[in-house]
């Protein structure tokens, strides 16, 4: 199969959905790799890198598009990518479709099949391609709100660690899975005062474990958090809902509770926000301030850091593309029903029930459109 890697055109992305060693494995088993000149740049990985293990360099996007049946990427295509795809095409990205009516509405009329990330789910439930980038994520959410903190940034003038004699910063996060257990690593690291709140309370117990009990670990009801965020210095949003819309668990009526110059950073932002006041910004400008509390909420957030976030992300993507590549999506899903949640679009169809349910369109079982093959 031939599998074409674009270079990602995202405001501030400068990851590559693939590595020179994804390539070299790819082409020991037999497939073609067409890697768009300067693709893996923003990653410290020059053309000629990719050359050098067998791939081929196109010159656009446009070339990379014609000649592929299998488009690799690491964000949601942008207009111009939708319009490049055939039916012929099978799309593997992060798509958090949930909150995005036009793109969802886009890729349907494609008649591409579209795969996301975020959704392929294995038999425990755990979503092993959105988790390396959960980690990084979560670790950039308490850097970007201790630096936001500072008060050259807008934010209150406070030190997260604190020093001896003057308190630490306390910090909340909301939602205990893996953005929410790595960002409490990084914010117990610097020192600060940490609170972690989820609604699972077997989840709060591993936490506890996890965290070897150096942080507060509390219920996430409505009323707990309310009460808590007056003494908070940077919450940190890290809800998910697998492949749906994020719930509101901080509205904008609750911020005047709140001092000001403390920090909002919403990690749920692809997928909506966990924040009523959270819209969608760029690390180029990362913040704004609504009544008087200063929000991060880079849709983006491990692009920062391309050499780790690339390399984490092929490290954890290859083995399904590899599969996709060899087997065909049919063979591929039978043999690995990870992949089964993960098919989001087929056909001009919504095959994942919370992205159909988000946007009042018709679902459709993956059983019903694809015609499964025998392993």
């Amino acid at each position: 199969m031939k599998v074409g890697v674009p270079t990602e055109i995202k405001v501030d992305e400068y990851r590559v959905a693939l590595t020179p060693a994804g390539v070299r494995e790819l082409g020991d088993r037999g497939h073609e790799v067409v890697v768009q000149s300067g693709a893996g740049e923003g990653s410290g990985l020059p053309d000629a890198v990719y050359a050098s293990q067998g791939a081929r360099i196109a010159p656009d996007a446009e070339a990379v598009f014609a000649e592929a049946e299998l488009i690799v990427k690491v964000k949601e295509p942008q207009p111009e990518e939708v319009a490049r795809l055939e039916p012929r095409h099978t799309l593997f990205t992060y798509l958090h479709l949930a909150p995005d009516p036009e793109l969802t509405r886009g890729l349907m009329e494609s008649g591409a099949t579209c795969i996301a990330y975020e959704t392929v789910e294995d038999e425990r439930g755990r979503l092993p391609l959105l988790a390396p980038m959960s980690e990084v994520a979560g670790k950039i959410a308490t850097q970007a709100g201790a630096f936001i903190l500072e008060k050259p940034l807008g934010g209150r003038g406070i030190l997260l660690g604190g020093v001896p004699g003057v308190p630490a910063a306390k910090v909340m996060i909301i939602g205990g899975g893996v953005v929410g257990q790595n960002a409490a690593e990084i914010a117990i690291g610097m020192g600060a005062e940490v609170y972690v709140y989820d609604r699972s309370i077997d989840r709060l117990r591993e936490l506890e474990v996890l965290l070897n009990g150096r942080c507060s670990t509390c219920f996430a009801s409505t009323l707990e958090i309310e009460q808590r965020l007056p003494e908070m210095d940077l919450v940190i949003g890290a809800v998910l809902i697998h492949g749906a819309k994020a719930p509101w668990v901080i509205r904008r009526e609750q911020l005047k509770l709140m001092k000001r110059g403390s920090v909002l950073v919403d990690v749920s932002i692809d997928q909506g926000g966990c924040f009523e006041t959270s819209h969608p910004t760029t690390h180029s400008d990362p913040t704004y301030e609504v009544d008087g509390v200063i929000h991060y909420c880079v849709a983006n957030m491990p692009g920062a850091v391309p050499i780790t976030a690339t390399k984490a992300l092929t490290n954890a993507t290859l083995p399904y593309v590899e599969a996709i590549a060899t087997h065909g999506l049919p063979e591929a899903v039978a043999r690995d029903p990870a992949l089964v949640r993960g098919v989001n679009v087929l056909d001009g169809k919504i095959t994942y029930q919370a992205v159909a349910e988000a946007h009042d369109l018709d679902y459709a079982p993956l059983e019903d459109v694809l015609p499964l093959s025998p392993v």
